[in-house]
């Protein structure tokens, strides 16, 4: 397993090709990469609508695998058909992506599915939409965001009609193999042609904060800070 730069010196000033997703993990949050797509140019990266952690606390980054689902009302000839593709085609460090235009009609993600997309090498799911069985995804410590739960089972009620691309959820796209971020505070999504401007802005303003924020807590008021260092 190749050194991180965490491992190596901090947050010293890095190559964003020296930043991995491990790095990333350890010290990125939806904020810092949020304010990072501002001052690229894109303000509008984050959903609005309420995609909180069901099942286990704390940050979870990865790329994008997408899935578009729609809601059904007749039976299905092939139930499940495209999710099951979509688990089985996931990789190291994907997360699923499941845009389903913010319908409670089913819970279209749950334990089985999480197992199964673990073993790929998924590391989690964000869901426009309901979860179901969130005590044993917390159980598996399985990342899964969602509006959330529904107890009804997905089939002839929601499908996935597509794989692999584009798609949005309140007005923000998530494009294939886009980086995702998500935690407490929300989602979002940082389009891969700006990606490594965006990862060395976020990386910088971590490291300014943490100077911010130990400066603070040693007696400089607030407006001093900001006046020193430009960071809030």
């Amino acid at each position: 397993m190749p050194t991180t730069l965490t491992q190596q010196n901090g947050l010293a000033k890095p190559k964003v090709a020296e930043i991995t997703l491990a790095d990333m993990r350890a010290h990125f949050t939806t904020a810092v990469v949020c304010d990072a797509l501002d001052a690229e140019g894109f303000p509008n990266q984050s959903p609005r609508v309420p995609l909180r952690p069901l099942t286990v606390p704390g940050v979870l980054i990865g790329r994008c695998r997408t899935s578009l689902w729609a809601d059904m009302a007749h039976p299905d000839p092939k139930p499940y058909e495209l999710e099951l593709k979509a688990v089985d085609a996931c990789q190291t460090d994907d997360v699923l992506i499941c845009a389903a235009g913010g319908s409670m009609r089913s819970g279209i993600w749950g334990e089985l599915l999480s197992t199964a997309a673990r073993n790929r090498g998924c590391v989690g799911v964000i869901a426009d939409g309901a979860i179901r069985d969130v005590v044993r995804m917390r159980q598996m410590t399985f990342p899964a965001f969602a509006r959330g739960t529904v107890v009804y089972d997905s089939k002839d009620r929601q499908r996935v009609i597509d794989l692999d691309v584009p798609v949005m959820i309140d007005g923000v796209t998530f494009g294939p193999g886009d980086l995702v971020v998500a935690d407490d505070d929300g989602v979002v999504v940082v389009p891969r042609r700006v990606e490594a401007a965006v990862v060395l802005r976020a990386w910088a303003k971590v490291r300014a904060e943490n100077e911010v924020r130990d400066a603070i807590a040693g007696g400089m008021l607030a407006t001093e800070a900001f006046e020193t260092f430009g960071v809030l």
